[in-house]
């Protein structure tokens, strides 16, 4: 049976996308079968690898509001072993529409319950709120990896997240995991970095993965050539950062 992963947080410019691309290919890489989901309107992942976004005429939205099967919302992308369902900013108008449908944060969970067991990894990447869309991701996932910037305002809105995720384990899906903090965009130079870096491990120490994301430029050229950091440059630091990662939930996952 596969394993369904939601890649979450509401802050934007954390990595979501960047760690739902790469992942996705380095799993594949891995020889495991991915499927990722762009939950997300802006859809960067579905045009991240290579997805003409304009020409989508089946994807999430159609997904979630049941018109049609993730089957047919399916397409191959350039990575191996990885299949998306895409995204079109028609999905902006999801959280409205689905406002009064009954069970409405189940959808996503019913859409899926035909593919979970055709892949090994279902990777969904969120909206970067804490609306209907991320809900019915968090209630259709087994766990959740939280990508946390080495900036600043790192921890700012962490809480928020967490308190979410404890709701939703509450009332929607007790059987919902936190699969990992994932620490992005880290740049050993810097030292505010370093004190991000001490002060996650410090505060969640078992809940953060090894694998820290460092900051890399091949890893921000690579989407505008629809590409995965794995496809775009293999020998990159992104590139075997993104391996470890993928490496790390496997194991952990066996």
């Amino acid at each position: 049976m596969g394993k369904i992963i939601a890649i979450a947080n509401q802050k934007g410019g954390v990595g979501k996308t960047t760690t739902s691309i790469n992942l996705a290919a380095a799993l594949g890489v891995l020889e495991k079968k991915v499927l990722l989901i762009d939950a997300d309107p802006q859809a960067n992942a579905s045009s991240g690898l290579g997805i003409d976004v304009e020409s989508v005429a089946i994807g999430s939205y159609q997904v979630l509001e049941h018109s049609n099967t993730p089957e047919e919302a399916t397409m191959a992308t350039n990575a191996p072993n990885v299949s998306v369902i895409p995204a079109h900013i028609d999905l902006v108008a999801i959280e409205i529409e689905l406002v009064d449908k009954e069970n409405r944060e189940y959808m996503l969970k019913k859409a899926l319950e035909s593919v979970k067991d055709k892949y090994d990894y279902i990777l969904i990447d969120c909206a970067p709120s804490l609306g209907l869309l991320t809900l019915n991701a968090l209630t259709v996932a087994d766990s959740v990896i939280i990508p946390i910037q080495c900036e600043y305002f790192a921890l700012e809105g962490l809480g928020k997240l967490l308190n979410t995720i404890k709701s939703v384990q509450k009332i929607h899906n007790p059987e919902l995991d936190i699969e990992g903090l994932l620490l992005t965009m880290y740049d050993s130079r810097l030292r505010l970095s370093n004190q991000v870096v001490e002060e996650v491990q410090k505060h969640f120490n078992d809940m953060v993965f090894e694998t820290v994301i460092q900051r890399n430029i091949k890893l921000s050229e690579a989407p505008s050539y629809g590409e995965s950091i794995i496809n775009y440059d293999a020998t990159s630091k992104g590139a075997t950062n993104y391996i470890n990662l993928a490496e790390e939930i496997i194991k952990k996952n066996k």
